[in-house]
């Protein structure tokens, strides 16, 4: 009786085991892999996003003072819809840091839910490059310096409504470290949470120099591009495409440097470089840049109290209405080796007026400008080909 029973448990185990694994299991009887996961809370503890899974961004995520985010290569980071305060972002509070470091081969990719791309794909299979709107951005900040009104040393950084503290940014430690953004796509963004405030592709408030940003798209934004809230972090290897504002936006006395850059086809400006909100004054610097400024609105828009200096950067493809509309008269600034290729029948001063015709040259051929290369097989507008004419 004993034995009979004991087979009776052992087939009856078996039978089980069998019925929870075909449940589990694909026909051929391999384990079925999870590689979407969505996540809807704030990421508190240190988190791995690994390579060959999509994460879906169910709201907007924080990552908390003193936590890290690590985004390993080939990671595809997806946006649900929302606007207002239920537009999606991942925003990075400081004191926590994102480790994004994506390869040539493996780039990092943050776009919209809409986006039917999978790992491995750097185009994308159903999107056009101009669909912009469809989910918030990547927003990154720290603690250091910021110039605004009233001199306070922290602010709420725009995109992000005013009662949520970790959309605090600003401080006095130059050198923070938020981590590092490479190899990166940022596609189909800038959610607006109210009228006129939309979020940037990628929003850099008060990021310190110790913060690596390097080879990083971003693609369709219906806000800037790329926009500096004061701090000191340096960024090189950006393209910017199909900006829906301003491709490349600094305000409150960024005091880094941009270099080798591209830009293509903004809506509004190709730069707005506005000048310190409060006393405090540093100067920002942008070199070695192409510019195809097609369809934007202008050029070059500076405050009178901008503090800049541009060097090396080439303009063309530009239309009749497009100028670089004044040069700063606070601070001393420096625009040197500019080069642009006119429009047949123009001259530099249709486009460069107020004296900036003084550091422009024409030219049919460049010598000055962006090394393209650095954008080859990982970014999106180079498998397009928009990078032919550079």
């Amino acid at each position: 009786m004993k034995k009979n029973y004991l087979k009776m448990t052992a087939v009856l185990l078996a039978a089980l085991t069998i019925g929870f694994t075909s449940c589990d299991d694909d026909e051929n009887n391999d384990p079925i892999i999870e590689t979407e996961f969505t996540v809807t809370a704030n990421i508190t503890a240190n988190t791995t996003w690994e390579t060959g899974n999509v994460y879906i961004l169910g709201g907007r995520i924080a990552v908390v003072n003193g936590v890290t985010l690590t985004i390993e290569p080939g990671v595809i980071v997806k946006g649900q819809a929302g606007t207002g305060s239920n537009a999606t972002a991942l925003l990075i509070a400081r004191g926590g840091k994102i480790m994004a470091e994506g390869t040539a081969a493996q780039p990092i990719i943050f776009t919209s839910v809409a986006d039917e791309i999978e790992p491995g794909q750097i185009a994308s299979p159903n999107l056009d490059s101009d669909l912009n709107g469809l989910w918030g951005g990547l927003i990154v900040l720290g603690k250091a310096p910021i110039s605004v009104s009233g001199d306070g040393i922290e602010a709420s950084i725009e995109g992000i409504p005013a009662d949520d503290n970790n959309g605090k940014f600003g401080g006095n430690v130059a050198d923070d470290n938020s981590g590092i953004i490479k190899y990166v796509s940022i596609r189909h963004g800038g959610a607006n949470i109210g009228e006129g405030n939309e979020i940037n592709g990628l929003t850099l408030g008060g990021v310190g120099s110790g913060t690596t940003i390097e080879y990083v798209e971003v693609i369709a934004n219906q806000d800037d591009g790329i926009e500096w809230f004061g701090g000191t972090v340096n960024v090189t290897n950006a393209l910017v495409w199909n900006a829906g504002d301003d491709a490349i936006d600094t305000d409150q006395s960024w005091s880094g440097t941009l270099d080798n850059f591209i830009v293509i086809n903004p809506g509004d400006e190709c730069f707005e470089l506005d000048g310190p909100e409060g006393t405090m004054a540093a100067k920002h610097t942008i070199i070695n840049g192409s510019v195809y400024a097609g369809e934007a609105e202008g050029l070059v828009d500076n405050d009178a109290n901008s503090y800049v200096d541009m060097n090396n950067t080439y303009f063309f493809g530009l239309m009749a209405g497009q100028d670089f509309d004044q040069l700063p008269t606070v601070y001393t600034c420096t625009f040197a080796n500019l080069q642009v290729t006119l429009p047949e029948s123009t001259v530099v001063t249709d486009f460069f007026k107020l004296g900036s015709d003084a550091f422009v040259t024409a030219v049919t051929t460049n010598t000055v400008g962006a090394t393209k290369s650095v954008f080859n097989t990982w970014s999106w507008a180079a498998v397009a080909g928009e990078l032919a004419d550079f």
